[in-house]
């Protein structure tokens, strides 16, 4: 890795004063107001758009300008063009529900320095698992946002020939599910999630018209019987990094189990090579789950590899996401 300047290291302490206005931008509003708004974008007008202050307004918009957020013409902000299609509701690319799940573990980078000293985490993961509804509810839906954007790319790596049926473990609100069935149109999907996101998930795939192909069912990963020579794939996506090596064996077992001779298990995660530290995104990952969850953390492809073998699993090539996403998908095949 490359070492950092001083400068650069000055410019570290600072970071995180972007990445509050970009917070403060979504949740206010800021971006929707302006594409609203157009030509008629001024202080002024934001703010009434807005309900909020002209001032706080002008300094969180011009702070947006500066990091190349917005852009300013005279007295009227307009969204970039990347804007446009990530930063405002429904766009094409709408990334504000996801960035909104960083802004709520915000708070847990603070006390970074506490799971240094305890090695605990120090956000109970119940709060966004079912103990608080909204959050759960919120959670969930900025993890459907994510995984939209994540699994387009995604599903263009899985190889489901011939499939009939696949069991999505950990499926979160239905999107993978969404985007897989849909490209898949003979493929009937079970989802298997807490019942406080399987409930999110069913009524995100009924609005999407799904609910005939997609099947959403209340379950724990951690100790459910999958059933056995069932389904011809198995998808965990965005879920292991939350689990302790043992866990991960043990659905991993669980999972081959459930498979038809010739199925295939497919894994979609952060991942980082046998260093721990390399990519750099996967690595600060690995801090925030560890901050938000008792056994997270970010394992190295090959470590995965290990645990797939010992499932009775072979093994397949790790491939890429392509950029920005940085995820990883490790496939393995039931021989025998």
């Amino acid at each position: 890795m490359k070492e950092k300047t001083i400068g650069e290291i000055v410019e570290l302490a600072s970071a995180f004063y972007g990445s509050s206005v970009l917070f403060a931008g979504i949740t206010c509003g800021l971006f929707d107001a302006v594409e609203k708004l157009g030509a008629e974008a001024t202080a002024s007008a934001l703010a009434d758009a807005m309900s909020a202050s002209e001032r706080g307004v002008r300094l969180l918009a011009d702070a947006s300008v500066a990091l190349g957020l917005l852009q300013k013409n005279g007295a009227v902000y307009a969204n970039t063009q990347s804007g446009k299609m990530a930063l405002v509701g429904g766009a094409p690319a709408d990334l504000s529900k996801a960035i909104l799940y960083n802004r709520d573990v915000y708070p847990a980078w603070g006390r970074l320095a506490d799971l240094v000293r305890t090695g605990e985490c120090v956000e109970a993961p119940q709060l966004h698992l079912g103990d608080d509804a909204e959050r759960t509810r919120r959670f969930a839906l900025s993890m459907r946002s994510r995984a939209f954007a994540i699994g387009r790319g995604a599903v263009e790596l899985m190889d489901l020939a011939g499939a009939e049926k696949l069991l999505d473990l950990a499926g979160g609100p239905g999107a993978y599910a969404e985007l897989i069935a849909r490209k898949n149109p003979n493929l009937h999907v079970t989802t298997l999630d807490l019942p406080a996101i399987s409930r999110v998930a069913a009524e995100c795939v009924a609005e999407a018209g799904l609910q005939e192909r997609i099947e959403c069912v209340a379950g724990d990963y951690h100790t459910d019987d999958f059933g056995e020579g069932a389904y011809d794939a198995v998808t965990i996506f965005g879920a292991l990094h939350q689990e302790s090596p043992e866990d991960i064996a043990s659905i991993l077992a669980r999972a081959a189990k459930a498979l038809k001779k010739g199925g295939r298990v497919f894994v979609l995660d952060m991942m980082t090579d046998a260093t721990h530290a390399n990519p750099p995104f996967s690595a600060l990952f690995a801090v925030n789950m560890a901050l938000t969850a008792k056994n997270g953390w970010v394992f190295a492809d090959e470590e995965l590899k290990e645990w797939m073998r010992a499932a009775g699993l072979k093994a397949q090539e790790t491939l890429t996401l392509p950029p920005p996403m940085p995820h990883w998908m490790v496939s393995a095949v039931k021989e025998g």
